[in-house]
């Protein structure tokens, strides 16, 4: 007896045996060999790569200092940044909701409206803002309508599936007992259903305008209106001052929308 205690103080204790070691350097070894692969498969030109501190410090001197020139234009596009983020935020709430409803399992008429619901959500989700907004611009043509669409396409599939998801996680209890009592559908929803999900419905649509902030700042690179139309220009007419002072704007809306979004959350919430 006192031989085997003797024998398990004397072991040196390891964190993983040798299983688990040898799947976890299987494992290290096949992401080493996948980054490998897709590093070499999307040939890099390495001497740009090189040279690309040189790069950056020359383009950052010619963008110093900034230039105030066409400052009211630019506010005057970030005004519109605004708008096209809030209004779109305000359409896809109409959009979105109904969707989440028959996307949630437990709300759902059939399995059909689930699908469908669901089909609706993965496809809004799969296409990037840039892609809706070129597809949007293609239609309308450039200008803001295009970049609210958008917006509103791509927000469809977030506000959509987060809030069915909180419909789903909702206390059965209350719609049970309203369903007891020979309640009509609509009050089932508008008494059991939507006291129990307004607290994530704010939360959700709070985060979502302020993501649409950032996206709109970047539609006008496409057509789409906003701040990128004047970024798009200053760039191509190689006015570094003035993208300077628009990339300056940019980082100040985006951190003030930071700062309402954490306000109203904590005032809703």
């Amino acid at each position: 007896m006192v031989d085997h205690a003797q024998q398990l103080a004397d072991r040196v204790w390891q964190r993983y045996d040798r299983k688990a070691r040898l799947i976890r350097y299987s494992v290290l070894l096949a992401t080493l060999m996948l980054v490998f692969w897709a590093v070499r498969d999307i040939d890099i030109f390495w001497p740009w790569v090189w040279d690309a501190p040189n790069q950056i410090s020359g383009l950052a001197g010619r963008m110093w200092p900034p230039s105030s020139a066409g400052l009211s234009n630019i506010l005057n596009a970030l005004l519109e940044t605004v708008h096209i983020a809030t209004l779109a935020t305000f359409l896809t709430i109409f959009l979105a909701l109904p969707v989440a409803y028959i996307a949630a399992q437990n709300t759902t008429p059939n399995r059909a409206c689930l699908w469908l619901g669901r089909f609706i959500l993965v496809s809004s989700r799969s296409v990037n803002t840039i892609i809706w907004a070129l597809l949007f611009v293609a239609i309308f043509g450039p200008g803001v309508l295009a970049g609210i669409l958008a917006i509103v396409f791509r927000s469809i599939g977030f506000i959509g599936k987060l809030m069915g998801e909180a419909i789903e996680e909702i206390d059965r209890r209350p719609v049970e007992a309203m369903e007891a009592t020979g309640a009509t559908k609509a009050k089932v929803v508008a008494y059991a259903i939507v006291p129990q999900v307004m607290p994530a419905f704010f939360a959700i649509v709070i985060l979502r305008w302020d993501i649409n902030i950032r996206e709109s700042t970047v539609l006008g690179l496409v057509g789409a209106g906003g701040i990128g139309v004047i970024l798009q220009g200053a760039i191509d007419t190689f006015a570094w001052p003035t993208v300077a002072t628009i990339l300056m704007a940019i980082i100040v809306l985006v951190l003030l929308g930071e700062a309402i979004t954490s306000l109203l959350r904590r005032k809703v919430l």
